[in-house]
C-alpha cells in the first residue's frame, strides 16, 4: 500500500482524538474546578467561624478553664516542630545522600531501605504513638514528655524527608558530577558543592509536607507528649500542641468557639510557614541560575 493511501486510511482518526483531547481536558478542568472548590470552603468555613470568636483571653500566658487560652500551645506547636526537625530532617538527608551518591544504583540494600521507607509512610499514626508510648514513655521511663513526642514525629516524618531529598536528588544532571570529578574534587565536596544547591528546593519541599504532617497530628502526641496546656521547663515536660488543644475543647464540648478560634490561628501558622519555605526554596533557585 503506498503512502497516499496509508493516510487517507488514517484520515477518519482525527475526529475520534479530538473528542478524546476534549474529553481530557474537560476533565482535567473539573478536576481543578473540585479541588479549588473543597478548599475553599473548608478553609472559608473556617475562617467564618473561628474569626469571631478570636478574643484577646485566648492569648493569655497562662492557661486556665475560664479562657482556655491557646498561647501555651502555641509555643508547644512551635518546640515540636522546631525539635522534631532538628531530629528527622539531619538523619533523612544524610541517608538520602548515602542511598544516592555512596551506593552503586540497583543495589538490593537500597531497594529494601526504600521498601521500608515507603511502607513506614504508610503506617497510620495512632500505630506510632502507641510504639511512642511503649518504647519513650514506658520502657525508657521519660512519661509523657515533650522529648517523647518529638522523637516519635521524627520517626513518623522520617521517611518522607528521606524519599523526597533521595528523589531531589537523583533528579540532579550526573553531568554535574562528572564536572566536579573532572576537575579533582571529591566525592564529599562534590555532594556538599555541587549536588545539595540544585537539590535543595526538592528538599525543603519534603520539609514542608513533614511540617505540615507534624503540626497535624494529634493522635500520636495524646500518647506520648501528653496535654497539658503549658509551656514546659525542660524537654521532658508534657505539653499540648495546637491540635491536640482543638482536640480536648471540641472533646469536652464547652468551648466550640475557641476549637475554631484555635483552627483559625492554626491555619494561619501553616501558611506563613509554607510560605516562608516557599519563598527560601525560590531564592535558592534564583541564586543558582
Amino acid at each position: 500500500m503506498s503512502d497516499t493511501a496509508k493516510a487517507t486510511v488514517a484520515a477518519p482518526r482525527k475526529p475520534h482524538r479530538k473528542t478524546s483531547s476534549i474529553i481530557l481536558n474537560a476533565l482535567v478542568h473539573l478536576a481543578i474546578f473540585l479541588t479549588v472548590a473543597v478548599l475553599l470552603i473548608v478553609v472559608g468555613y473556617i475562617l467564618i467561624m473561628g474569626i469571631p470568636n478570636l478574643r484577646p483571653e485566648l492569648f493569655a500566658f497562662e492557661y486556665n478553664s475560664d479562657n482556655v487560652s491557646m498561647f501555651p500551645s502555641l509555643v508547644d506547636t512551635l518546640l515540636a516542630v522546631l525539635l522534631t526537625l532538628v531530629i528527622a530532617v539531619p538523619l533523612g538527608v544524610m541517608a538520602a545522600i548515602f542511598l544516592v551518591e555512596y551506593t552503586t544504583r540497583g543495589n538490593k540494600f537500597v531497594k529494601i531501605v526504600r521498601l521500608t521507607a515507603e511502607t513506614l509512610a504508610g503506617i497510620p499514626s495512632i500505630v506510632y504513638g502507641l510504639f511512642g508510648m511503649l518504647f519513650f514513655v514506658v520502657f525508657l521511663g521519660w512519661g509523657l514528655s515533650l522529648l517523647a513526642g518529638c522523637l516519635t514525629l521524627a520517626i513518623m516524618v522520617l521517611p518522607t524527608v528521606m524519599r523526597t531529598t533521595e528523589e531531589a536528588l537523583r533528579a540532579v544532571p550526573d553531568s554535574y558530577r562528572e564536572g566536579s570529578f573532572g576537575l579533582g574534587a571529591g566525592r564529599l565536596r562534590t555532594v556538599l558543592s555541587v549536588v545539595l544547591p540544585p537539590a535543595m528546593p526538592g528538599i525543603l519541599g519534603g520539609i514542608i509536607l513533614s511540617i505540615g504532617r507534624i503540626v497535624g497530628e494529634s493522635a500520636a502526641l495524646i500518647f506520648t507528649a501528653g496535654s497539658v496546656a503549658s509551656i514546659p521547663d525542660s524537654v521532658f515536660g508534657s505539653v499540648r500542641t495546637m491540635s491536640v488543644h482543638m482536640y480536648v475543647l471540641a472533646s469536652e464540648g464547652l468551648h466550640i468557639d475557641a476549637t475554631y478560634a484555635t483552627a483559625v490561628v492554626l491555619l494561619v501558622i501553616v501558611l506563613l510557614i509554607n510560605a516562608l519555605a516557599s519563598f527560601v526554596a525560590k531564592r535558592l533557585t534564583r541564586n543558582e541560575e
